[in-house]
């Protein structure tokens, strides 16, 4: 929300800020007029509205938001400028308050997120894959590398842009660092220090991040389509960063049966490797799978992000 009443960077976000905004108009007023207010485009936001436990579903993270005791309601809603009175009910926990919140937020999501969340999937997941490769392959330190420029790590301090002069104290309970399509330029955090430290940073996205497919048309510069099929190549472009099966299905917008037969017959040609681990397998690519991709490059129209309109 905090990014959707925001003028910046307007060559990214305005087509789906129109979109979702358009899409908002049946949510109604009085919950629009809620999430405004709890959730300004400058300033700080409460961070009740932002749990760090992770949560299956969207059902269950509102719940969780719901949860909040009163005092830390009383607390974080604090940090709002303005009068409180409007927010004066959800402060006490007042059930209809809460249960109007719980309202505004599921709304938000199938207006502004829902028809756009398998490609902020993708772009989350090829952001995760980034990095941890970065951990792997470098460590601790070759990972914290990589948040660059956004980032900058000198031993023993990770210093950012913000908006306040500001110091962070982890005190031995670690980092979360949580990939953001909505977080623009400067990395965000939460107010109260006692809370689990947590740092959301944004992950490279280009102009036409939310745009519909634009179909499997890549012309003579894909040669590898046109070996492997497109579908197939841009499955093994994919796991290029490494990939469970669930993630490749979403990047290439098919079924995990249909990611499930692609990999198999990636994986039986020997242009990748696959891994099982509990529940999961993860797939990389084998020596010949690389040196295939370094020998047919491809542009960023070739892997085109899916999902519904």
């Amino acid at each position: 929300m905090t990014q959707l009443a925001s003028t910046r960077a307007r060559g990214i976000f305005d087509p789906w800020r129109a979109a979702a905004r358009a899409r908002l108009r049946s949510l109604g007023a009085p919950h629009v007029r809620l999430l405004r207010r709890l959730a300004p485009p400058v300033g700080d936001f409460p961070d009740f509205l932002t749990p760090a436990q992770p949560a299956p579903s969207l059902e269950s993270t509102v719940d969780l938001v719901l949860s909040t005791s009163r005092e830390r309601l009383r607390r974080d809603l604090s940090v709002l400028a303005g009068p409180p009175g409007p927010l004066r009910p959800l402060a006490d926990a007042d059930r209809t308050a809460l249960a109007t919140l719980g309202d505004a937020l599921q709304g938000y999501y199938r207006a502004a997120l829902a028809p756009l969340w398998p490609r902020l999937q993708t772009l989350v997941d090829v952001d995760r894959a980034r990095r941890a490769r970065a951990l792997i392959d470098q460590g601790v330190e070759g990972l914290l590398n990589s948040l660059a420029p956004t980032l900058r790590w000198s031993s023993p301090v990770l210093e950012a842009d913000y908006p306040v002069d500001r110091d962070l104290h982890l005190g031995g309970r670690g980092l979360l660092l949580v990939p953001s399509v909505f977080c623009w330029r400067t990395p965000v955090t939460l107010i109260d220090p006692e809370l689990r430290p947590v740092l959301v940073y944004p992950v490279p996205r280009g102009p036409g991040w939310w745009l519909a497919p634009a179909g499997h048309g890549a012309g003579e510069a894909d040669r590898l389509a046109c070996l492997l099929g497109h579908s197939r190549a841009a499955a093994l472009r994919v796991i290029e960063d490494g990939c469970t099966t669930g993630e490749l299905a979403r990047r290439i917008g098919v079924t995990a049966p249909a990611a499930s037969r692609q990999a198999t017959i990636l994986r039986e040609t020997g242009l990748i490797v696959s891994v099982r681990s509990r529940n999961r397998v993860l797939h990389t690519l084998t020596p010949l799978g690389t040196d295939l991709l370094c020998a047919n490059p491809h542009t960023a129209a070739s892997l085109a992000f899916t999902g519904p309109p």
